[in-house]
């Protein structure tokens, strides 16, 4: 029989279950369902069920292994899809009234990929529209309205990947994909205490997913733990020839087993220091207390600085200019004024105006920049910083609505002189894999989150580095009464 304790356990407790036939996939699926129906709802937290195909998926799943051909860790294993990768035969709205009745006959790679691994499909979790790809203004720019975060219905679980957050960290599913241009997966992930990676450029294929900017857009796992993020990046990681952008079948590959703490040498860390100009005191504290927890693991840590530079900013230009070019339909069209929020529904027009000759450019200091930072990894294994400058941040109500500021406006408010700067600019622009993972709670209960960076392409380095730190911690396995 099933618990309430058994929709937060992990990828890993669910497939040893359910391949030594403790649970059944069925029954597993039917619970999952029935929470979001009820949890989802509540936290607008699901843009479509997909109850016909996960029963169907589930159905298979259990007579498959009853009949002694399993597939691996996910098979049985229920899951759910931002609404941004296509699904064959369902809605993908893009979490956008213009796209709200679009859909595509064909299934998304890493779709493929889950369906030949045997995983469950549950839902279409709920997004920003357009993943802020034209920019928007809070958690209300939606089709389905604001996610909101189980920790305090009252706050918000941070975007693009809202509903992805919601419903892992709500338990109405053990695992969600999530996409990540600037800090999508990593910021939900802070705010709603899962474990999030993004993955390196080019680890994941995004053939079958909404483009938003084709040089920094990246899709991965938001999970129970470091350990289910390389479950999943096992199965859904690797060359695609669907994806131009796709890392080339000759680069370095992933390797599960090299995300196991015992395999290597002892890590060498380092504590960024110059991230955001204001931040949370009692945030900071938990990352150093998990630098200490990594000292005791045999770990080296140092105190280190980001290189100085227009990351930020640059990452800001071409993310626009890209944004643009592949909203240009909408843009021209004038179908922007159908956006929900007010941001969204000029910013095209305004990134319209930049030139080519200003994205060749922007894309020279990119290089350049890319390069002094790498040279971080010249004397660490990885680098750490706290996700996001504070928690969760409270839903604007009608008293204060009018008075919230854009989130576009944030970047420069955050940051107020170039030698501070926030990690989630920095290494998206730079394509670093990024694991976020949880380090502890404020007062009133709300998460922090530790961003653990590292080289591009070394996805299992800063997953070793993750499942360490989770090893010798339990913030990841605490979640929301809902």
């Amino acid at each position: 029989m099933l618990t309430q304790d058994t929709f937060f356990l992990s990828v890993r407790e669910l497939g040893d279950a359910i391949r030594t036939r403790k649970i059944s996939p069925v029954e597993l699926t039917e619970g999952y369902l029935e929470r979001c129906r009820t949890i989802g709802a509540k936290l607008n937290a699901i843009a479509a069920l997909t109850p016909e195909l996960a029963l169907s998926q589930a159905k298979q799943a259990e007579a498959e292994i009853k009949a002694g051909h399993y597939r691996g860790p996910l098979h049985g294993v229920p899951y759910a899809v931002k609404d941004l990768v296509a699904v064959k035969g369902y809605p993908t709205t893009w979490g956008a009234p213009p796209y709200a009745h679009q859909q595509f006959d064909y299934n998304a790679t890493l779709i493929e990929r889950l369906n030949e691994a045997g995983a469950v499909l549950l839902a279409k979790a709920a997004m920003i529209e357009l993943a802020g790809g034209l920019g928007y203004s809070g958690g209300e720019a939606s089709l389905t309205g604001p996610a909101r975060n189980p920790w305090n219905p009252d706050c918000w679980t941070c975007g693009s990947s809202s509903g992805s957050g919601a419903m892992v960290s709500a338990g109405l599913a053990p695992w969600a994909l999530g996409s990540d241009t600037r800090g999508s997966i990593l910021c939900p992930s802070a705010w709603c205490n899962v474990t999030g990676m993004r993955p390196s450029f080019g680890r994941v294929s995004r053939y079958g997913s909404m483009a938003i900017s084709q040089s920094l857009d990246k899709l991965g796992p938001m999970a129970r733990s470091a350990e289910d993020c390389a479950l999943v990046l096992n199965v859904i990681g690797g060359h695609d020839p669907k994806d131009h952008d796709s890392v080339s079948a000759h680069s370095r590959k992933f390797v599960f087993a090299e995300t196991d703490p015992k395999n290597g040498k002892p890590l060498r860390i380092g504590r960024l220091t110059n991230m955001f100009v204001h931040s949370d005191a009692d945030g900071e504290k938990a990352v150093d207390a998990a630098c200490e927890v990594y000292q005791k693991a045999g770990c080296t840590v140092e105190r280190c600085e980001f290189p100085d530079g227009p990351y930020e900013e640059v990452q800001g230009l071409i993310g626009g200019m890209e944004s643009a070019n592949a909203f240009t339909e909408l843009i021209d069209s004038g179908r922007c004024k159908e956006l929900k929020d007010p941001v969204g529904r000029i910013n095209g027009y305004i990134s319209k105006q930049y030139s080519s000759s200003d994205y060749l450019h922007a894309q020279q200091i990119r290089t350049m920049l890319m390069r002094r930072a790498d040279a971080l990894f010249d004397r660490y294994d990885v680098v750490v910083a706290l996700s996001q400058p504070g928690v969760a941040t409270p839903l604007p109500t009608a008293a204060t609505r009018d008075s919230s500021r854009p989130a576009a406006s944030r970047t420069a408010a955050s940051r107020g002189n170039r030698s501070s700067h926030e990690p989630d600019g920095v290494s998206s622009l730079c394509g670093w894999p990024a694991v976020g993972v949880p380090c502890g709670f404020n007062a009133k209960k709300l998460p922090f989150g530790m961003q653990i960076m590292g080289r591009g392409l070394d996805d299992a380095g800063v997953l070793r580095a993750a499942r360490l730190y989770q090893q010798h911690t339990d913030w990841h396995k605490q979640h929301p009464v809902v």
